[in-house]
């Protein structure tokens, strides 16, 4: 065997071995940004404005979703989709990130983002106040987190088990403990008499 053909083969099995390194670093980096996301949920969701639903800006803003990532690190939501399950009505975060232990409230209407608060920029409500699911999905379309609330006594159920409340206390509208009427609503859930 030749001087050159050994260097040769040293040279390929050191090239193979340092491929095999950058390949196993590079899987806890991958693993512990699965799991960084895996900690972002649906928090709260204020699914009935309070007050008259009257189809102003304020009113339609005063409707939202609240994201919260639980981790300490920052999560990149860029592709994440929120949607409304009943019509799939679908909000999409685009160049967006939120800090660890940091939350995001996605409005319905229209505004300027910011750090706290993002804005889907319709005309029209989203959430039905009997019954719906808010559903949050990553960039890979996989499921991250549902919220849903409805026609089981009007309580908030956030898709863990089906339980008619949650460990927070947060029930019926939005969350704040105040119950839902469900008196005079079309359709869609809001009622037009406020």
């Amino acid at each position: 065997m030749t001087s050159s053909s050994v260097t040769a083969r040293r040279l390929a099995a050191a090239a193979l071995a340092a491929g095999a390194l950058v390949g196993a670093a590079a899987l806890p980096a991958t693993a512990a940004d699965r799991s960084h996301r895996e900690n972002v949920e649906i928090s709260r969701v204020q699914y009935d404005s309070p007050g008259w639903d009257n189809g102003s800006n304020r009113s339609l803003n005063n409707e939202w979703v609240e994201i919260t990532n639980n981790s300490r690190h920052r999560v990149n939501l860029d592709g994440w989709r929120l949607t409304e399950d009943r019509r799939g009505v679908t909000y999409t975060f685009r160049h967006f990130s939120l800090g660890g232990h940091q939350s995001v409230r996605v409005h319905t209407g229209v505004g300027r983002d910011n750090a706290g608060d993002l804005f889907q920029d319709r005309r029209n409500y989203v959430w039905d106040n009997r019954r719906d699911t808010a559903t949050l999905r990553n960039d890979s379309r996989r499921v991250v987190d549902s919220a849903s609330w409805g026609e089981r006594g009007h309580r908030w159920d956030d898709g863990r088990g089906g339980r008619d409340n949650d460990d927070r206390g947060h029930e019926g509208r939005g969350h704040d403990g105040r119950g839902h009427d469900d008196r005079g609503h079309d359709g869609r859930g809001h009622d037009h008499r406020r």
